[in-house]
Parts: structure tokens; sequence; C-alpha cells
């Protein structure tokens, strides 16, 4: 019997200030019912991550992509990585200046090389060789994010105690979905974080901190302060409690909760398991979701209960 398909997806946790409010809620709209095409017609939950995070990443309300956070240097750097929860193949990319859409690349080293994991020009190399573009960084560079960056440095003292504040925007980008063949895949995206040192990794695109799949446990997206997440390795710790016969919904809750209390950090996950049943759990003000099963599909802005 085929299985029923679900797809969530995430647009970041921190204080989206209410007149970006509709701008995520319409981003994570976009990109749900782009994953959710791949899954109607009964495509892979692997291609219908990747459309929805590369909708996500074109969208300039986030940080992933076009738009994404400047590091101290004034340049775009980027991560991401995709995760099949049916054979563990994974692909991720850190620290990419020239590539539009880091998830594509990703997809590719999943799909086409005996590695994991590229960084920098390396992976910006395996991706022309592979059919996919590269840009200039300051075609992923707008206005927007060059004032915030000028305004940020020259408030650096009163700005250096709440850098991962939550009211310092963390619009890492992700997705985990469930396909008619009974698989499960996980995929996040991000700029990382506003000021960050060049060359700077965060949680996103590591396999296990901010994004995991195994078809036996389960897919977790994460967005947030990265640093406090990769300390934990968050969403294998997850997966690993949906595995051990815990529903994802209060799982999501619970490392929210582990999170805040181990290591004062702050973010959002979205869970996954092949059964189909899901959590969306933040300890932020806020975080842009939505979700899709056959029986109906939502989003919101903030995840209570």
């Amino acid at each position: 019997m085929p299985t029923n398909p679900v797809l969530v997806v995430h647009g970041g946790a921190w204080a989206i200030p209410d007149e970006m409010v509709e701008a995520h809620l319409h981003g994570v709209r976009t990109a749900l019912a782009a994953g959710w095409r791949v899954l109607d017609r009964g495509g892979p939950a692997l291609d219908a991550v990747e459309e929805a995070v590369v909708v996500m990443e074109n969208d300039e309300t986030f940080d992933a992509g076009r738009g994404s956070f400047l590091n101290r240097d004034g340049r775009v750097q980027l991560d991401a990585l995709i995760m099949d929860g049916a054979t563990l193949r994974t692909g991720g990319v850190g620290c990419v200046e020239r590539i539009a859409n880091p998830v594509r690349a990703a997809r590719k080293i999943l799909s086409e090389s005996p590695h994991v994991y590229f960084v920098g020009e390396g992976a910006e190399r395996f991706a022309a060789e592979h059919g996919i573009p590269l840009c200039k960084n300051e075609d992923l560079i707008i206005p927007r994010e060059v004032e915030r960056l000028r305004e940020y440095q020259s408030h650096l003292e009163e700005h250096r105690a709440d850098l991962f504040a939550p009211t310092i925007s963390h619009d890492t980008v992700g997705a985990v979905a469930l396909d008619r063949d009974g698989n499960i895949a996980a995929a996040t995206s991000t700029g990382g974080t506003l000021n960050k040192a060049p060359g700077r990794l965060g949680d996103s695109s590591l396999i296990g901190c901010g994004c995991y799949a195994n078809n036996e446990s389960a897919a977790a997206s994460t967005t947030g302060w990265g640093e406090p997440i990769m300390k934990l390795v968050l969403a294998k710790w997850a997966a690993d409690r949906v595995e051990a016969g815990n529903l994802p919904e209060w799982v999501a809750k619970e490392a929210m909760n582990y999170l805040k209390q181990r290591v004062n950090g702050h973010g959002g996950m979205i869970l996954l398991d092949a059964a189909g049943r899901f959590g969306i759990a933040h300890n932020t003000p806020r975080m842009a979701w939505a979700f899709h099963t056959v029986q109906t599909h939502q989003d919101g802005i903030e995840r209570e209960g």
C-alpha cells in the first residue's frame, strides 16, 4: 500500500518583526506548494525537499541564497545539506560564494559523488563540473543587507553581547518530507549569521546537527544559533528519541527545552517520521512554518502547545 505523503517546511526561528510576517508566510507557502507538487505526483521525498528549499533560497526574505546575511568582510557565504533517509546518502556544501542555490550543489554531491562534503572553491568547482552555473558573489548581495551590516558594525560593542540573541535574524530554511514509497528526506540551507567570521560554518550543513534523515528514525531540520545546536548534535539527538519510540511532536518540543537548558541556545525544529507523524517547535518568539498532508495544509508564524 502506498504511504500518504507529508511535507513540512520552515523559514527560520527568531523574533520576526510584524512588518515581515506576511513575507515569511508567503515564502513558506510558496515553498510548500513547490514541494507538494513533487509528492502529489508520486515523486521522491528527496526531490520534494530540494524543490521546497530552492524556492526559499530564491526568496530574499530568508537568510539563504540571494539576500543572505553578509559576513564580516561584506560577502555572502552559503551552506547547505540534503539527506536521503532510505540510503543515508548525503550531500553538503560549506562556505560557497558563487552558487545561488547551494542545495542544488548538495544534491549533485549526494547523487554523483562518493564524497559527502565539499567546501569553498572545491565545492564551486564540483558544482560547475556537474552543470550548476556559478554566479558572482555580488549577485547574491542586496542593499538591505549591505545597510544591515553597516549599521551592525557601526555599533559593534553594543551588539557583541547579543550577537546570537533571537532578535537577530536566523532565517535558515529547511524541509522534511515523506513520499508515497515510505521514504523520508531532509534539507537545510543558510547564509549563516550576520557579521560572521569568513570561513565560519554553522550547524545547517552538518549531518546530525542542522539536518538529518533516516527511515528508521526521523528526518529533521533545525534553525537558530548554530554553535549550541552543533554542540548537542541536535537533529540526530531528536531522531534517536523518535527511534526509541517517542512521538515527533513531543520530541521537537523536548529538543527546544534541551537546547535552552543545556547550552542556553535558541532556535526551532521540524521533525518527521516514516509513519507521517511530525513535530514543529521553537523557543524563539516566532518561526515561519508550513505543512501539507493529504488531509490538510496549514502555515503559521508561531507554534504553540
